[in-house]
């Protein structure tokens, strides 16, 4: 059985102070053992540190938003992977939807700083997802195609133990809609489809698939019911600890099933 992963994407969201209290309380009450269910929080980079060492000794790992893909050297604004690692990160989410349709990211540079990332020993979420018109125009299949074989250039099969999925339509980010756990169970079946063709059925098997897209305690449940979905990647609810330990109690709850 793959393991759960609850992710908490914090965005460009939080102060020092906030932070440190939101980690507190994710670690208070997420399990400690990770056996059943990862937990893992993104925080923004300022608080990557803090956020850290409020955290040590739990179950609950630290991620990173974004990296890039050259060593350390004259790059102003960017960051290293062997500064998140430097911090503590297990962790970086790439290809998130903001990142390709507010920041112009493509599929090339994403399969760069993937490649980098698992080559210097960080683990990659990598997002996939569509657009509103191309759900309702039927090219959703085509898109997911285009951004995994985008994203996954060159990355070996052994590579891909490192690599989890989240699939994020982006209609249903930060807007209150949710893809149906049918939409959304498609859509993973889907994936798995094309990891067994370009890899292989063990490959398909082991990979964990994330929904990201307005979860929220009351739609966790059902969509973590679902035979392809692996988790969660949240985005607003994970600001609350009200709102993202029900989700990862949920995930407890449909790990133990």
């Amino acid at each position: 059985m793959r393991r759960l992963l609850i992710a908490g994407n914090w965005k460009m969201n939080t102060t020092l102070r906030s932070a440190r209290s939101l980690a507190a309380a994710v670690k208070a009450e997420a399990p400690s053992d990770g056996d059943s269910v990862e937990v893992l929080v993104c925080p923004p980079y300022p608080y990557l540190g803090a956020v850290g060492a409020e955290l040590d000794g739990s179950g609950v790992l630290l991620g990173a938003q974004n990296c890039y893909f050259e060593d350390p050297g004259a790059f102003t604004g960017e960051v290293a992977v062997e500064m998140l690692l430097d911090v503590g990160c297990r962790y970086v989410i790439l290809g998130h939807s903001e990142r390709r349709h507010v920041l112009a990211e493509n599929d090339e540079l994403i399969n760069q700083k993937a490649a980098a990332a698992l080559k210097k020993g960080l683990d990659v979420i990598l997002c996939v997802g569509e657009l509103l018109e191309e759900r309702e125009t039927d090219q959703t299949e085509t898109v997911l195609d285009a951004q995994m074989a985008g994203g996954l250039v060159g990355i070996a099969e052994a590579d891909l133990q490192r690599v989890v999925i989240a699939y994020e339509p982006v209609w249903a980010i930060g807007t209150g809609k949710t893809a149906t756990p049918e939409q959304a169970d498609s859509a993973h079946a889907h994936l798995r489809k094309w990891l067994a063709s370009r890899y292989n059925s063990d490959v398909s098997d082991r990979m964990r698939i994330l929904y990201g897209g307005s979860v929220k305690p009351d739609n966790a449940s059902t969509l973590l019911g679902q035979a392809n979905i692996d988790g969660a990647l949240v985005g607003g609810a994970s600001l609350q600890p009200e709102s993202f330990v029900p989700i990862i109690q949920a995930a407890v709850e449909a790990a133990n099933r």
